[in-house]
């Protein structure tokens, strides 16, 4: 798979391209990384250092790649935080452009905009901008249970009330939803939830709640839930995979006490993941 991947990046840790590209590449994949933002860390530690990219710089390396003759040979665009909707329109230009070339390739967008008790942390405008503009462009979506309610425009509380969310979220066009962090008042104590939509179906996988909250998670999640789907056609397959391996790195990081995921020291779980998690089918 050769996937064009938007991103930030950062020196220090991982978040953004900073933790999507290795756990691609582990898995075999090819991926161009292109950069929105070059930081030394990443923001939730309260201060960082270096440049914001302007989305004009970012639409000449991607017109680069292109003089390649290589976005032709793209199986998949893949985009997680946008800050500003200039960045947002370059990105969509890339993959109008790629699906030009190849109608078979895929967009996967992680609307990146707030969580459970931080609500939203994105600039005024960004989530509005996400939603009506770029979410219905997207075939692949992978919001966290708090985004998946501001796209459905409601507040859902019971696992029936999350996938009636996923379908009015699907009926703007993405194919495929996966909600992550999602939780409900039918779970278990000290648990929650991964749910996958997609015209195939629906399935969920129950996984103790880690105590851990990293930045960066998501950005994986996003990248090897992609990669499973592409590869195997299967979103039950695609789900079981992704969280297994999503899993234990986050096992690894509360092991190792650092606020840093573990990408590399936890890799062989990427490149291999365990039978651990079985998807259920809802419906």
């Amino acid at each position: 798979m050769k996937i064009l991947s938007i991103q930030s990046s950062v020196a220090y840790g991982h978040v953004g391209n900073s933790a999507a590209v290795f756990p691609l590449q582990r898995l075999g994949h090819e991926v161009w990384p292109v950069l929105t933002v070059h930081f030394s860390n990443h923001t939730g530690y309260g201060a960082w250092r270096g440049p914001m990219l302007a989305a004009a710089d970012v639409a000449e390396v991607i017109e680069g790649i292109a003089d390649r003759g290589a976005l032709g040979g793209a199986d998949a665009v893949l985009s997680g935080y946008q800050g500003d909707p200039a960045m947002g329109a370059v990105i969509l230009d890339a993959v109008a452009k790629v699906k030009a070339v190849n109608p078979a390739a895929l967009y996967c967008c992680d609307p990146v905009m707030g969580d459970a008790g931080r609500g939203m942390f994105v600039r005024p405008g960004i989530p509005e901008y996400l939603r009506d503009t770029v979410v219905p462009r997207a075939d692949i979506i992978t919001p966290n249970h708090f985004e998946l309610d501001f796209l459905a425009g409601r507040t859902t509380n019971s696992l029936a009330e999350v996938l009636d969310a996923v379908d009015v979220v699907r009926a703007t066009g993405p194919r495929h939803v996966l909600v992550t962090s999602v939780l409900h008042g039918d779970l278990p104590p000290d648990s929650l939830e991964v749910v996958a939509v997609s015209d195939e179906g629906a399935w969920a996988v129950t996984t103790p709640l880690l105590p851990i909250n990293p930045n960066g998670g998501g950005d994986v999640t996003a990248a090897l839930y992609l990669a499973h789907l592409w590869t195997t056609r299967s979103p039950a397959i695609a789900l079981e995979r992704t969280i297994a391996s999503v899993y234990a790195v986050l096992e690894a990081t509360v092991a190792a006490g650092t606020r840093e995921i573990q990408l590399i020291a936890a890799q062989d779980v990427i490149a291999d993941p365990p039978a651990r998690f079985t998807a259920r089918r809802l419906r």
